[in-house]
């Protein structure tokens, strides 16, 4: 039954991602051309999401103890903004707005077997592994006693 529901929840999500354009970069890139062919859809697609999230979360979380497949709820318990978390942001949104992608419309685009999606995808994967690397490796470096 959980991957039953985990396809159907994909398939939805790449359904809504592939009707509302967001797997075209075109139109993504377009969200980012204020002087040019600018395109505010993307303004609704994203509000649209939020207050869907936001309304799920509220019930669910008054509803609910745990999640159908899990133990407990996984959310964030930090609210610091630090260097990591500015970091990747600034990672994200200019790979974002370089590519025309973010991970989730890249996922659907996948299917078109178009090349530059699949090296979207090949570089997404390499700069997870990267960003692993170099957390590990400055875990270890801050491990190590001083002297």
């Amino acid at each position: 039954m959980k991957l039953i529901l985990t396809y159907v929840t994909g398939l939805i999500f790449g359904l809504g991602i592939s009707m509302s354009g967001m797997a075209n970069p075109a139109k993504v890139l377009n969200f980012f051309d204020f002087f040019g062919i600018w395109d505010p859809s993307l303004i609704f697609v994203m509000g649209g999401a939020v207050v869907v999230s936001f309304i799920g979360y509220r019930v669910l979380f008054k509803r609910f103890e745990s999640p159908v497949f899990a133990p407990k709820f996984i959310v964030p318990s930090s609210r610091v903004i630090d260097a990591k978390l500015v970091g990747g942001s600034l990672v994200f949104g200019v790979g974002w707005g370089i590519a025309g992608f973010c991970p989730g419309g890249a996922l659907p685009a996948l299917g078109a077997f178009n090349a530059s999606v699949w090296l979207f995808f090949a570089a997404l994967v390499a700069g997870i592994l990267l960003a692993k690397f170099l957390m590990k490796l400055t875990a270890a470096r801050a491990a190590r006693p001083a002297g």
